[in-house]
């Protein structure tokens, strides 16, 4: 499946929050509700959501998880000092010599 670009994502997410602000202020201007509702429309095509709210948190996840791993790529491979632990959970057979 495709994914969007994140750029496009987080542009549209800012965009909602700000005129979700917007019309939090000024509920009865029809403007302000007609261009809020275009954004979350705009989400909502963007990640495959049927309701605003949802895509907004998809498009906070999405974002989330890319600069989560872009943290790991930075960080390189998990580096493991030490020695191995083996751990006997339960008693091996005898074998016959030892019976």
């Amino acid at each position: 499946m495709l994914q969007p670009a994140k750029t496009e994502v987080a542009r549209a997410l800012g965009s909602y929050r700000s005129w979700e602000r917007a019309m939090l202020a000024r509920p009865g201007d029809r403007t302000v509700r007609s261009t809020f509702e275009d954004c979350g429309y705009t989400l909502c095509v963007l990640l495959g959501k049927r309701c605003a709210r949802e895509a907004a948190d998809a498009a906070e996840q999405y974002l989330r998880a890319a600069t989560d791993a872009r943290q790991r790529e930075r960080r390189g491979p998990i580096r493991r000092t030490g020695v191995a632990r083996l751990s006997v959970t339960r008693s091996l057979p005898l074998a016959p010599a030892e019976m």
